[in-house]
């Protein structure tokens, strides 16, 4: 007997649960996939992205790991559809997510910039183990040949930006521009630019940051692949960094986003960076086939 030539192919990601979240503002959905064998493409992440009640700036997409005692592999799209290594907002809610009906205080997630700890502080709070920050030229990256990461000329340059950044890869490559003003800065206009410069060859998160005090930052961030977000957590990371490798700061601070605060620290001892602040849940639901249906080809 011949197939029916009309007959529609169910989406392999049809019925997934998805979970709606925030990480300080920090739009999230977390797709768990453990068990299965589907995987979204980039096309599916934009989908699900447009439908109504899932708009995102990370998609956090959970695997199972072949690592033992790892709760589970991530691969994060942002809005764009494109890859990011990590998200640290996300990686909270991810954590949240694992651990809300379990005794667990601690798990592992395995992820593009290596593996990451999580523990739970309260219900609603988590602290992430980031990593170390990679300082060198060639692993943020960086366009030609140079030294110093901590004060580089941005050229060709761009109006509205500061002359100079300091460069951060914390799974992601990250500008950090210290400003007298976050607010002031024209966000919209100058972050795209900077995102795409010609000096960033797999384009680059564009922070913002103003000391208010040397443990207490005011940070805007124009995140690569999502644009103007509420809070960026390997942003707030990479700003810690930039701002004690500059001179402005101590190893432990806050970063205020437009979303909210994030408590980091970036230990002496070991060099890796902590970041500890909220996450929000905000609904569960199945992806219905009519997502896949609506993308363009």
């Amino acid at each position: 007997m011949n197939a029916d030539p009309n007959a529609q192919t169910i989406h392999p990601l049809a019925g997934a649960r998805a979970l709606k979240m925030n990480g300080a503002g920090n739009e999230i959905v977390v797709l768990d996939l453990r068990g299965k064998k589907a995987r979204p493409t980039a096309a599916d992440a934009r989908a699900i992205g447009a439908a109504p009640g899932l708009f995102f700036d990370q998609l956090m997409v959970l695997s199972d790991s072949a690592r033992p005692g790892v709760a589970a592999r991530m691969k994060i799209f942002n809005i764009d559809g494109s890859l990011s290594a990590a998200c640290g907002n996300g990686t909270r809610c991810v954590g949240w997510a694992l651990m809300r009906n379990a005794a667990a205080r601690t798990l592992q997630l395995e992820s593009d910039a290596g593996l990451l700890t999580v523990a739970r502080e309260s219900e609603w709070r988590f602290t992430v183990d980031m990593g170390a920050p990679r300082l060198e030229w060639a692993a943020i990256p960086l366009a030609g040949a140079g030294d110093d990461t901590t004060q580089v000329a941005l050229a060709p340059p761009v109006a509205g930006a500061p002359a100079r950044f300091c460069a951060v890869n914390m799974g992601n490559p990250h500008a950090v521009f210290f400003v007298d003003d976050a607010r002031a800065i024209d966000l919209a206009t100058v972050g795209p630019l900077v995102e795409g410069h010609p000096m960033f060859p797999e384009r680059v998160n564009v922070s913002f940051a103003e000391m208010r005090a040397r443990d207490d930052i005011r940070l805007r961030v124009w995140e690569r692949g999502a644009g103007a977000t509420r809070a960026c957590g390997t942003a707030a990371c990479a700003t810690l960094v930039a701002a004690v490798r500059t001179g402005r700061g101590e190893r432990r601070a806050r970063v205020s986003l437009p979303g909210g605060d994030l408590d980091i620290l970036w230990r002496e001892a070991d060099g890796r960076v902590l970041m500890t602040g909220p996450v929000e849940f905000e609904a569960e639901t199945a992806l219905d086939p009519a997502i896949f249906a609506r993308a363009p080809a």
